[in-house]
């Protein structure tokens, strides 16, 4: 078995053991036998870690056989936790000098991590340490201040202080408390916050390194007086005690030290945070002067950066109020691009994104304001809007006089409304992205905070919830029926309903009902989509093809990427620009959905992608490790290919009725306009069999498997229910609609909003009354075949 003199050993044969092949392989001569390579996989995770000591200097100038040695050891060390023996600590801090004094620079946080992870006595590691102490304060710049802090301590005092002093020079009070603090923490608190170093701001560290910040109470402390120190010296600015210079307000260092402080506390949503939004932001975003400059633009942006790592509803609220003030022509646009991450942000944030303002809302979700005789009236519904009556008589523009005389109100008002609609597409956002994450609430905070909240109920209240009325005995209610709510203590657990818990005759019993009371919902919950893993899927193990092989927009798609809250870098004609995988966390962290697609070619405006696998990783020890598709919860799984059928179904070119490229991509466009019905589809196909019968064209509207029949006077269409394209009969010819030419029955109800069904009924309309068309392009198309 591998031991630890091997770490060092040099090409000297032992037992074949996958680990000692290995190493041979990385310290041996350029040979890895008849059988190849062994699978990491198969070593101990003690092993693991001499094995990855061993391959740290391996680079592109070693021969073959190490190279590929060190990358599968690297791969296997990036899916667990390798573990270390005090010798292969050592080592490792042996090899960094090495490293420092070969390129000027290591990375001290390996270090550390082999100590935090050792098998063993902590081994005494003195003297490699003290040597990169004084490597690295020999430079301009110190990179890693927390890991160094680490180090120097591992050094001893001395070398502790010399570092201490160093780091707390000339970068301001903050940073000089911040260094003092982390000096004074235990090992492990050191090695924790070590973990937070960053290159620049641009470039946050993973977010499980914030959760190990925030356990730390001296640092947890530090937070506090750091953000109240900067709000101090914004508040001395504006007083005229402490000079203004354009962005100048804090140094570099400092901003970084804030922000970091300032993610721990969102992390652990401090309570006295709110306030000193109140304070800090103005400060660091208006001048005192009359400038159009800022005292620290360079913070404003790092506060706005931590929104979208850690959003709370009063940071998003501050930095929109602000965002007013700021006189800098840039700096407005600038925030508007950041805060849609942020609102992204804060919808999967579910633990407190359901917070909402009452401000001076009555019980029905109307604020009044008085302006001389008029009154401007802010009813909430499915959104906020602003209406003016005079007299209890509804105005249908904003009165001259109130223009007038009370142009601040008329702003503050249509300010009030564009802030309101945005929370709630966040708490809508936040509901239903509680999916993955089964989220529960407490009986009495949500019957006030949601059920009774007057900006909120009239949106929960037409959503299905689920209260435990007794262990494992959960009652569905809908509060918008009128229904009596159970009596239960304030802590029973309440959560959002969902069809995949539910029995089919249930599901089908809330459809009905819904239809039936005309309760329309404000996202899809009744009538949602549920996937199930398929044969073909379970037969793949890890990767799903079932939205493989399309040829979308790509563009919209990547708008849909932003819209519903994933990750994808831009792709294009360009180096680099030629796949990616788009992904989305899920379940508070736990598990991660990939998309993967590739860029195809460009189309007009418009460039074009394939679509690739769906691939589901799960988080452990910190890292991701790929999942084969029946270990994935069913609620992550259901939902995550939910969204991604959502971005096929609207991009595909098969919805577009205007495509008229041939060769292979015609191919496709024929196939999918007009082929199998996706789960969306299928819904669709559900919603127009309760729905039919109800229209006043249902005597000529039949589904006929995948597509809605339709019969005019001039000819029969059939109408396809994922594409909505349309085709005659009796020859199947094309007909192109681009839209419908007259709207709907407006009379008729839809559950749910979805704009290819509304295009599939104004589709019907139109062509049961074919006889009224007047458009001669549709009308030749027609008469063509008739």
């Amino acid at each position: 078995m591998l031991n630890d003199a091997q770490v060092t050993r040099d090409g000297e044969r032992g037992p074949s053991s996958p680990a000692d092949r290995l190493m041979r392989a990385l310290t041996g001569p350029d040979d890895t036998g008849e059988h190849g390579l062994p699978d990491p996989s198969e070593v101990t995770d003690e092993e693991l870690g001499t094995l990855l000591v061993a391959a740290h200097r391996v680079d592109a100038s070693d021969t073959p056989a190490r190279r590929a040695a060190a990358l599968g050891i690297r791969a296997a060390a990036a899916e667990r936790q390798p573990r270390y023996t005090p010798a292969a600590c050592r080592r490792m801090f042996e090899l960094l000098v090495e490293e420092c004094a070969e390129h000027g620079w290591a990375d001290l946080t390996l270090g550390l991590d082999a100590l935090r992870h050792r098998t063993g006595p902590s081994p005494d590691v003195s003297e490699p340490a003290r040597a990169l102490v004084g490597a690295w304060l020999d430079k301009d710049v110190v990179r890693q201040p927390y890991a160094l802090l680490a180090v120097a301590a591992l050094a001893g005092e001395e070398t502790l202080s010399t570092a201490v002093e160093r780091l707390s020079r000339d970068v301001g009070p903050i940073v000089a408390d911040e260094t003092a603090v982390v000096a004074g923490l235990p090992p492990a608190e050191q090695a924790a916050l070590s973990e937070m170093d960053r290159e620049s701001r641009f470039a946050p560290p993973l977010a499980h390194t914030w959760h190990r910040s925030a356990d730390s109470p001296a640092y947890v402390a530090f937070t506090r007086r750091a953000l109240e120190a900067a709000a101090d010296r914004t508040d001395a600015i504006r007083a005229g005690a402490i000079p203004y210079r354009a962005d100048k307000a804090f140094t570099d260092r400092e901003v970084t030290s804030l922000g970091q402080a300032l993610r721990v506390a969102l992390l652990r949503d401090e309570p006295w945070l709110p306030e000193l939004f109140d304070r800090l932001l103005p400060g660091i975003a208006l001048a005192p002067t009359a400038a159009r400059t800022l005292p620290s633009q360079a913070l404003l942006y790092e506060v706005v950066r931590a929104a979208q790592d850690f959003p709370t509803p009063e940071l998003v609220t501050a930095i929109r109020t602000v965002r007013r003030t700021v006189r800098h022509a840039g700096v407005p646009r600038q925030l508007d691009k950041m805060l849609k991450k942020a609102d992204s942000a804060l919808a999967e944030r579910t633990d407190v994104a359901l917070r909402l303002p009452r401000l001076d809302f009555d019980d029905d979700g109307v604020l009044r304001r008085t302006a001389g005789d008029y009154r401007a009236v802010v009813t909430v519904t499915d959104t906020a809007a602003l209406t003016w009556e005079k007299d209890g008589r509804p105005l249908r523009s904003v009165p001259a006089p109130v223009r007038r005389d009370h142009a601040g109100l008329v702003k503050e008002t249509r300010d009030l409304v564009k802030r309101l609609n945005a929370q709630l597409a966040t708490l809508l956002r936040a509901l239903e992205g509680g999916f993955t994450v089964d989220t529960v609430h407490p009986y009495g905070r949500w019957r006030t905070e949601l059920a009774g909240h007057p900006l909120a109920r009239t949106l929960t209240g037409r959503l299905i919830w689920e209260i435990e009325v007794a262990p494992g005995e959960w009652r569905a209610v809908l509060p918008a029926t009128g229904e009596a709510l159970p009596d239960v203590p304030d802590d029973t657990p309440v959560r959002l309903w969902h069809p995949l818990r539910s029995d089919p005759d249930a599901v089908r019993a809330w459809r009905e009902l819904l239809n039936e009371r005309r309760i329309r919902q404000p996202f899809k919950q009744a009538f949602r989509e549920v996937y199930l893993l398929t044969p073909a899927e379970e037969r793949t193990g890890v990767c799903s093809h079932r939205f493989a092989a399309h040829l979308v927009h790509y563009r919209r798609m990547f708008a849909l990427f932003r819209a519903r809250g994933w990750k994808s870098r831009l792709l294009g004609p360009w180096d680099d620009g030629d796949g990616d995988e788009a992904e989305r966390i899920l379940a508070a962290g736990e598990w991660r959905v990939r998309f993967l697609h590739t860029w195809s070619d460009s189309a007009g405006d418009d460039g074009l992608a394939t679509t690739d696998q769906v691939r589901f990783d799960r988080r452990q020890q910190g890292g991701w490790r790929e999942s084969p598709l029946a270990d994935v919860p069913p609620l992550v799984f259901s939902e995550a290919m939910r969204d991604v059928d959502l971005f096929v179904g609207v991009t595909s070119i098969a919805t577009d009725p205007d495509w008229s490229d041939g060769g292979d991509r015609r191919a496709y466009w024929e196939r999918t306009a007009f082929g199998e019905l996706t789960e969306s589809a299928l819904a669709r196909r559900e919603v127009l069999e309760r729905l039919l019968p109800r229209l006043k064209i249902a005597d000529r509207c039949t589904l006929d498997g995948r597509f809605l029949r339709v019969r005019g006077d001039l000819r029969t269409y059939r109408i396809h229910l994922f594409s909505a394209n349309v085709l005659m009969e009796p020859d199947d010819s094309y007909l192109c609609v681009v839209a419908a030419r007259r709207p709907a029955d407006r009379s008729v109800f839809l559950p749910f909003d979805d704009e290819r069904l509304a295009l599939i009924l104004s589709k019907a309309f139109l062509l049961a009354a074919d006889t009224d068309i007047t458009d001669e392009t549709i009308l030749r198309q027609i008469e063509r075949g008739a």
